[in-house]
């Protein structure tokens, strides 16, 4: 498999050949930027096309989230612990801020910014080499590696995607066609046909 070429990208397919132990560092971050661009990035631009402009900001009960407010918290995330933690960009998070937003902060801005995150974010995990899995960092009071902090935002990344999904559910009342396995054709399929099965 080859590891890096000149450009820094990585390539996104399985190898031809078995794979190596020195392979699983290449493989992790290639798997945290499609899990970050690929996979749940599209589903959550697709849940905010879906909803109007006031539902992006609508909270099932005062002690909940809205949508726009997971949207600014993932970007917050992503920026802190890689562009920032891993990156070594400036740490300007606003934690409290996230989710203290009632809005309306419009459709379009919410999707540029998580979208510039997450590519920024992309940037940095394309740069990483297996040292910097192993490193050790401190971001937003913890210490630790590399590895660790990729792990904790791909699995933060998941599980609010998730309740953006669930919000939109909630407000549609509607199969968002996300769901499938393999050569499964969807119930109802996504707007964007292009979305991979889960």
């Amino acid at each position: 498999m080859e590891k890096r070429v000149a450009s820094g990208n990585r390539r996104s397919q399985a190898p031809d050949r078995a794979l190596r132990q020195s392979d699983i560092p290449f493989l992790f971050l290639l798997n945290a930027e499609h899990a970050l661009a690929k996979h749940h990035m599209p589903r959550i631009a697709e849940c905010l096309g879906r909803l109007s402009e006031k539902d992006i900001w609508w909270r099932p009960n005062p002690a909940s989230n809205s949508a726009g407010n997971l949207m600014l918290h993932l970007a917050g995330n992503v920026r802190q612990w890689i562009i920032a933690g891993l990156g070594g960009e400036p740490d300007i998070r606003n934690r409290d801020r996230e989710f203290q937003e009632q809005g309306p902060i419009p459709r379009r801005v919410l999707l540029a910014l998580l979208r510039r995150e997450v590519r920024m974010a992309c940037r940095v995990l394309a740069k990483l080499t297996p040292p910097d899995l192993l490193k050790v960092y401190s971001i937003q009071k913890f210490r630790v590696t590399g590895f660790h902090a990729i792990s904790h935002v791909i699995e933060h990344f998941a599980y609010h995607s998730g309740q953006i999904i669930y919000l939109t559910k909630l407000r549609l009342g509607e199969d968002l066609g996300f769901t499938r396995l393999p050569g499964q054709k969807a119930h109802r399929p996504s707007k964007s046909s292009s979305l991979p099965a889960i």
